[in-house]
């Protein structure tokens, strides 16, 4: 299968931070969605009503999320499917208590990429419409994650970890603005996302 373009190009390591004069610049909230993008669903034990009890994180997902708390970026976890799985697992690897927010369809009503997926995480944190564009949705789905985030405004991050799910966008509003591999290089797209012009 062909791989959507990455229409963002560079992820280069740099370590800088944040100063007072880039918070024009600063990333307000992450988003994050669970499957094959911080959990391994080929890994999930699931009881009879389809609720992981246990799951794998996938490589570096743990760090990421601590990573970005240690800087101070609010987290929401806005994911389709059952909420005692999210619960179960991410208790499990000590990181439930990282998030700020969690938007699951099961509570929330609809699926991504419902608008009210992601608006039910950006107003739970108090972020405005018009500052949505500092607000990065990072998932494994081109037609659930990266168009419900870019019809809102919002950078969309694919992460092609798995190859579960179809990597050719059905359109424009399935083309990520960035394309990632590995949680952990995440944090390169937050360092060009936050750089100074």
């Amino acid at each position: 299968m062909k791989k959507a373009p990455r229409s963002r190009s560079s992820y280069r390591k740099k370590s800088r931070r944040c100063s007072a004069n880039k918070v024009a610049n600063r990333i307000l909230a992450v988003c994050l969605d669970f499957g094959d993008t911080l959990a391994d669903e080929a890994s999930e034990v699931k009881d009879d009503t389809l609720t992981a009890l246990r799951a794998e994180l996938i490589p570096g997902a743990g760090e990421l999320l601590h990573e970005l708390k240690r800087r101070g970026y609010k987290l929401a976890l806005v994911a389709d499917g059952r909420p005692g799985t999210y619960s179960n697992v991410l208790r499990q690897h000590s990181v439930h208590e990282l998030f700020d927010v969690f938007a699951i369809s099961e509570e929330v009503g609809v699926e991504k990429p419902d608008a009210r997926m992601f608006l039910a995480a950006l107003d739970t944190l108090g972020i405005d419409h018009e500052h949505y564009d500092r607000t990065v949705m990072v998932g494994n789905r081109l037609d659930r994650d990266v168009r419900g985030a870019n019809d809102l405004g919002m950078v969309s991050v694919w992460i092609d970890w798995s190859g579960r799910y179809s990597s050719v966008p059905e359109d424009e509003l399935e083309v990520p603005d960035f394309t990632i591999h590995m949680p952990l290089e995440l944090m390169d797209v937050l360092e060009e996302l936050e750089r100074v012009p």
